[in-house]
């Protein structure tokens, strides 16, 4: 029996190191599913008021997230290559480009940005420098377009399986329960995944509406060659931006407020750069500074300390990379729900020590 026993304990312990060794390698699309899963479950929950199944739920849920995402990034990615070729066009780039990079030396002028300017272009040889360089790199830039949908894939099916599934998941956990203690830190954690990243999602959202109604206000009252370009998509840009902390909206409004400027400063009205500095206030003070003090607070969970919160997503990504912004406030929950709930009890804390320690 014992035998046996061993043998199955030995089979579940190569079984755990292969699917921890698949779950390591695939740790940001993981990461960034359980993110997704937690900042969505009370949306997702929300819609059965409607009786509609738990799968057909979950597909609103992502279709919710994805379509809006897709045309904003395709439309942002739209405008930027417009206005970027304007921009070539109108102080000459192109002549610059050819002079200081090799495989730019061909290209005589943009095409236009329609199938008969690019056809007319490829006819013409305007686009061969740039096959060139594309077929130079394509090995690199063939692995990066498969692994960004590759993971983006591994994202999608498993945000939609544990919006279906979570609560299975959930209750498999708890069979593995011992004097309460695990059910009452799974519990614990649980709740405050859901209330720390769903208030994430309401924070993104009201910086959006925030940013785009102060960027729309702004262009109201100042002169034409002073005004923010796109102020809706810079708003909604603003707001995805507020998920990274301290930084985050920076690199959205200062880059605009230097696009602003540029035009001015090349041969503008001088007087219109007071404008330009009165966006820059709206935009820090605002758009910024207030909704991080009054928001941020409110909306980043229910025992999880907003100063730690704050720490965890600046220090996240420079230690982990990307993934890092979602998987350190992940790990600060859990682990400080463990240091409230479970460890004070596995260390024979009674509850009226706790209580009394609480207050």
């Amino acid at each position: 029996m014992n035998g046996n026993r061993f043998a199955v304990a030995l089979f579940g312990i190569l079984v755990s190191v292969a699917i921890g060794f698949l779950a390591y390698e695939f740790i940001a699309p993981l990461t960034v599913s359980v993110f997704l899963y937690y900042s969505t479950r009370r949306y997702h929950q929300a819609l059965s008021r409607f009786r509609l199944p738990a799968n057909v739920r979950a597909a609103i849920v992502m279709a919710s997230l994805a379509i809006p995402l897709v045309l904003l990034v395709s439309y942002a990615a739209v405008l930027l290559v417009i206005e970027a070729r304007q921009f070539v066009e109108a102080y000459a780039l192109v002549d610059v480009a050819a002079k200081n990079f090799e495989w730019f030396g061909g290209v005589s002028d943009i095409p236009e940005l329609t199938i008969e300017g690019l056809y007319d272009a490829y006819q013409s040889g305007d686009l061969a420098p740039f096959i060139d360089f594309a077929t130079e790199h394509a090995r690199f830039l063939t692995t990066l377009v498969s692994q960004f949908f590759l993971n983006l894939f591994v994202v999608i099916i498993v945000t939609y399986y544990l919006l279906i599934d979570g609560h299975r998941i959930s209750a498999w956990l708890l069979r593995f329960d011992e004097d309460a203690i695990i059910r009452e830190y799974l519990e614990a954690v649980d709740t405050e995944l859901e209330a720390v990243l769903f208030g994430n999602l309401l924070n993104v959202l009201a910086i959006s509406l925030i940013a785009i109604g102060a960027f729309s206000g702004y262009n109201v009252f100042v002169p034409e060659p002073a005004q923010v370009p796109y102020p809706a998509l810079a708003g909604a840009l603003t707001g995805i931006a507020s998920l990274i902390p301290v930084v985050g909206m920076k690199i959205v409004y200062l880059p605009l407020t230097i696009i602003s400027a540029v035009p001015i400063l090349l041969g503008g009205d001088p007087t219109n750069l007071v404008y330009i500095a009165v966006f820059l206030f709206v935009a820090v003070v605002i758009v910024d500074t207030i909704p991080d003090l009054v928001l941020r607070p409110l909306l980043s969970g229910e025992e999880t300390h907003v100063g730690l919160l704050m720490l965890a997503y600046t220090l996240g990504p420079v230690v982990l990379g990307f993934y890092g912004l979602f998987f350190a406030p992940i790990l600060l929950v859990v682990g400080l729900t463990f240091a409230n709930t479970a460890l004070p009890r596995l260390l024979g804390a009674s509850d009226s020590s706790e209580e009394s320690t609480a207050t």
